[in-house]
Formats: C-alpha cells, sequence, structure tokens
C-alpha cells in the first residue's frame, strides 16, 4: 500500500485525543504524521513532541488547508465540533478516523454523511469490536446455525457513575453497534426513561434534563430501559440503571444472544470475552451444559493472539480504513453504522417524549430532548 500523509485533531482539556487514536499512527509504518492541531498551547506542544509531527496548529482549519492530509484522526471526545471538524477533513478531502459517539444529533450526523459522500472519502468510527477476529468467529457461528435462530438480544451499559443518560451515549453506542451487527437495522423502538427516588422509579420531567458532559448536549435520567424490533421477529434491550454495586464487583457491560438452540455472551474490545451455551433452555443449571470460550480461532479453541487492547484495535481500523480507501469501499465500521447507533440512542429520548413506541428512522433529526415537554 502506499505511503499517506496523515494528520491528527485533538483538544487538550476538551476531549483530548481520545482512546489513542492519535498514536496508532506511529504502529502503521506506511503512514507518515507530518501534522498535528490542538487549540491549546500546551496540549499542542506536547502532542507534536509525542507524534513525532513536523508542524503544529491551533487551528484545525488551517492545518488541513496547508499540509492537506490524505487521513486525518479527529480524536477528542467532546462531540461538540466533531461535525464541524468532519466536514472540514472532507471539504479538504481527507478520509477520517473518528472518536465515538459520532456527534451530537441525528441532524448532524446527516451532514457529515452528505460531505463524506459529495467528497469522495471515507470515514472509520472507533467501534472497535467490529474489527475483533473475536466478533467474525461469533457471526460465523451464528450463521452456521449453532445457536438456531436468534430471538433475543440483551445488552447492558457499564452501570456506574454514568448510569442512565450519559452511559447511553458514551458506552451504548457501541452496544448499539453490536446490536446492528448481529441483527440488522432496528425498525422501531419503546424505551421508559425514569428518575430513581427512594421507594420507585418516576418518569422524567423537563425538570431532569441536564448537560451531558464531553459535548454531548442534553441527557436525561438513571434508570433507562429500551426495546427494539428487528426484522424477523427478533428483539434487543438495552439498559443501563443506577443501582448499588459493591466495591470491586465487575460490570454487566456487554450483549447476550439468546437463540433456539443456545446462547453467546460477549464483552466489547480487540478481544472480548465471547462464550457459548449449547442449551436451549438458556439454563446451564438444569441443562447441566458449560460454556465454552470463543477465542479468534474459534470454540473452545486456545486463544493465540496477544490481547493488544485499545493499541491494537486501533490498527486494526487504521489498516481497514486504508484499505476501504484502497478498494474504495466503506470500512468495516463506517459513517453511517456510527449513525445508525446515534439513532438508536435518541431513539430512547423520542419514545419517551412521545410516550410511546416510533419508528425507525426517525423523522425528528434534532435531539428529543430540545423539545422535550
Amino acid at each position: 500500500m502506499p505511503n499517506y500523509r496523515v494528520a491528527v485533531i485533538g483538544r487538550t482539556g476538551r476531549g483530548n485525543y481520545g482512546h489513542g487514536l492519535d498514536m496508532v499512527w506511529l504502529q502503521i509504518p506506511n503512514a507518515q504524521i507530518v501534522a498535528v492541531a490542538d487549540e491549546n498551547e500546551a496540549g499542542r506542544n506536547a502532542a507534536q513532541k509525542r507524534l513525532g509531527a513536523k508542524n503544529a496548529y491551533a487551528d484545525f482549519r488551517q492545518m488541513l488547508q496547508k499540509e492537506r492530509p490524505q487521513i486525518v484522526s479527529v480524536a477528542d471526545r467532546h462531540l461538540d465540533l466533531h461535525r464541524d471538524m468532519v466536514i472540514a477533513c472532507a471539504e479538504a478531502g481527507a478520509s477520517i478516523f473518528l472518536e465515538k459517539p459520532i456527534c451530537r444529533t441525528l441532524q448532524e450526523s446527516d451532514e457529515m454523511v452528505a460531505a463524506c459522500e459529495k467528497h469522495h472519502v471515507k470515514l472509520a468510527i472507533a467501534h472497535q469490536t467490529r474489527y475483533s477476529p473475536c466478533l467474525q468467529r461469533v457471526k460465523e457461528m451464528i450463521t452456521a446455525g449453532r445457536i438456531g435462530d436468534i430471538i433475543e438480544l440483551r445488552g447492558r451499559g457499564k452501570e456506574d457513575a454514568r448510569a442512565g443518560g450519559e452511559d447511553l451515549m458514551v458506552l451504548g453506542t457501541h452496544v448499539m453497534d453490536l446490536m446492528r451487527f448481529i441483527a440488522g437495522d432496528a425498525r422501531s423502538c419503546f424505551a421508559q426513561v425514569g428518575v430513581v427516588g427512594k421507594e420507585r422509579v418516576t418518569p422524567i420531567t423537563k425538570a431532569d434534563l441536564r448537560d451531558g458532559g464531553e459535548g454531548m448536549g442534553l441527557i436525561a435520567g438513571n434508570h433507562i430501559n429500551a426495546s427494539y424490533t428487528f426484522d424477523r421477529g427478533v428483539i434487543g434491550h438495552f439498559s443501563t440503571v443506577r443501582a448499588a454495586r459493591e466495591k470491586g464487583d465487575r460490570d454487566r457491560f456487554g450483549l447476550v444472544i439468546h437463540g433456539t438452540r443456545g446462547v453467546i455472551q460477549l464483552t466489547t474490545g480487540n478481544l472480548p470475552a465471547c462464550f457459548y451455551l449449547a442449551d436451549p433452555s438458556w439454563f446451564p443449571g438444569r441443562s447441566r451444559a458449560n460454556w465454552q470460550p470463543i477465542t479468534s480461532q474459534g470454540l473452545g479453541k486456545e486463544e493465540t493472539l496477544k490481547d493488544g487492547g485499545l493499541v491494537q484495535g486501533n490498527v486494526w481500523i487504521a489498516q481497514d480504513l486504508m484499505q476501504a480507501i484502497e478498494r474504495d469501499r466503506q470500512p468495516k465500521g463506517s459513517v453511517y453504522d456510527g449513525r445508525a447507533a446515534l439513532e438508536m440512542i435518541h431513539a430512547v429520548y423520542e419514545s419517551a417524549r412521545t410516550r410511546g413506541p416510533v419508528e425507525l428512522p426517525l423523522r425528528n433529526r434534532r435531539n428529543p430532548l430540545a423539545t422535550f415537554g
């Protein structure tokens, strides 16, 4: 593959450089980091030294105009400028590696999609699990009928201090993406968004709306339960609730896939923990069936790959993005996938706003909470 001129956009103190979307290019032999942009002077100087970039800019637009990179990491975690940065990159002819979630609203994501299509650039979003060979083995097992027909998907957020609206946005995007990878596009959503009180959970009111931080805009609730319909009668559930946890307790973040012949559980990451239960009743204590690991090598086989964490996951995304550019195809996790995950998230609030089920794609492309109540 040819060498690529790569630039990085970060924002020290406002999302920084995400989950290593800057450093990944040092692991790619045919990538040359030509410049970095960061509005914070100290952060900019540190990033330039860390990345070995020849030039550094306070203004990302000036960097794009002068350097003309072929690929840009839009690395910051804050969402308020994702739309502007991505559109500026597309207009400069640069493909993009974007930190998740994609942006704040569906209107912004529509504009990002339009810009990528108009300027014929690719966008890969940092939904790392999509690129894992473990997930490919899971998909192969499902295709081969090992769990029979899929009946139900059950996903949960991390349910830590962010439980509820922030968990839905920041970590729910991974679970929504996995649901779509397994079952295709969601067709409808019905959700309940509430606030945990001393004795009961009450539906959110306008007074419960708050800024979610990280530039994500309005969020609400700390007790969220959502149900989605997919094709062929498949139902998906996502929950994130505030509940007491003991110190050291592991979270339930991940997805469980229930089929007519068995169950698959998986977490997220470049080598996620994946397990298979060959039990139509989904009740190992009754059937005496055992959970079997699924590795990158297949069912019940020893894992031969080293867990490289975020670094390895980012490398796979960067390499796939380059191949997508060369072969003129979409990345495995594209701008369309990022938008679809956000749509499932906003469907939760649209259902809460209208107090009923909503169809996807949503007609309301704004943050539903902006007109709540």
